[in-house]
């Protein structure tokens, strides 16, 4: 058989899909919604080139869910089409929405807990919370919400964090939480990296519902350290040809093997440094 690139990735994802995609956080009572801009420049040799992808985070009563919007609406997307086309795989996913991000982050007071699919391997590794924040004595009003400041050096950059304590939840956008109050805005010293909140659900319209996650992003992960799971990735995207033509797969004219490494590129700015 004959596949292109387009039709290889979309057997991929349906295998993955099919499989778990039914399953919803049914466990996690709503207690918190908000919604976060992340502004960021992905190459400082390009720094007018300024991406932005909007985050939502999910608070129940023991955790925070941290996920791109965009993956949460490829997921009900993606499924609306498998639906209508599961018999001849004919799915069209130009037309879906992408992150850049693919991940998702669960918060607890203990750690931040952070999941990845590799191919169709969900793999996570954890992080401790944050205890080295120094506070200062120092507020600001943002988007009509009094903050205070906090600040830390982590994963080597250095971080200016508002909080609230207003708003009792000690978690914030990404990895950072362990403060007395939700973080409003965190911003890196380069200015490279930016999450401000932008949007949250009145507690009032909250009652009832349920955390709106699909399990499929974190339920029965591979435990790796971080290193490991940087490294599945790149190994996935080097092999993923060969694995394929493993299978019986041929690959139409033009479709080279994929040598795909991000952080080899120059320029290159992730949000963790080391």
């Amino acid at each position: 058989m004959n596949f292109t690139k387009k039709q290889i990735l979309t057997i991929l994802f349906l295998c993955f899909f099919s499989i778990s995609f039914s399953q919803t956080a049914a466990s996690d009572s709503l207690r918190g919604e908000f919604t976060y801009l992340l502004q960021y420049k992905p190459n400082i040799l390009n720094p007018d080139n300024i991406y932005k992808e909007i985050f939502t985070m999910q608070i129940s009563d023991k955790r925070a869910f941290f996920i791109s919007e965009n993956r949460i609406k490829f997921d009900s997307l993606f499924m609306e089409q498998y639906n209508k086309n599961r018999s001849n795989f004919n799915i069209d996913m130009r037309g879906l929405p992408s992150s850049k991000f693919k991940f998702l982050i669960i918060q607890t007071n203990d750690n931040s807990q952070y999941y990845e699919s590799v191919g169709t391997a969900l793999l996570s590794y954890n992080s401790p919370v944050i205890h080295d924040w120094r506070l200062i004595d120092e507020t600001k009003v943002i988007n009509s919400i009094n903050c205070k400041k906090a600040e830390v050096h982590y994963k080597g950059r250095d971080w200016t964090a508002w909080y609230s304590t207003e708003i009792p939840f000690p978690y914030g956008p990404y990895k950072f939480s362990g403060l007395p109050g939700l973080i409003v805005k965190v911003t890196d010293k380069t200015g490279d990296y930016d999450f401000e909140l932008v949007k949250a659900v009145p507690s009032s319209r909250l009652k009832g519902k349920i955390i709106t996650i699909n399990k499929r992003h974190y339920q029965n992960a591979k435990l790796v350290t971080k290193k490991e799971l940087v490294q599945a990735t790149a190994n996935f995207r080097e092999n993923i040809k060969y694995e394929l033509e493993k299978m019986g797969t041929v690959f139409s004219d033009g479709h080279n093997r994929p040598k795909i490494n991000e952080t080899g590129k120059k320029g290159y700015n992730p949000i963790e440094l080391e």
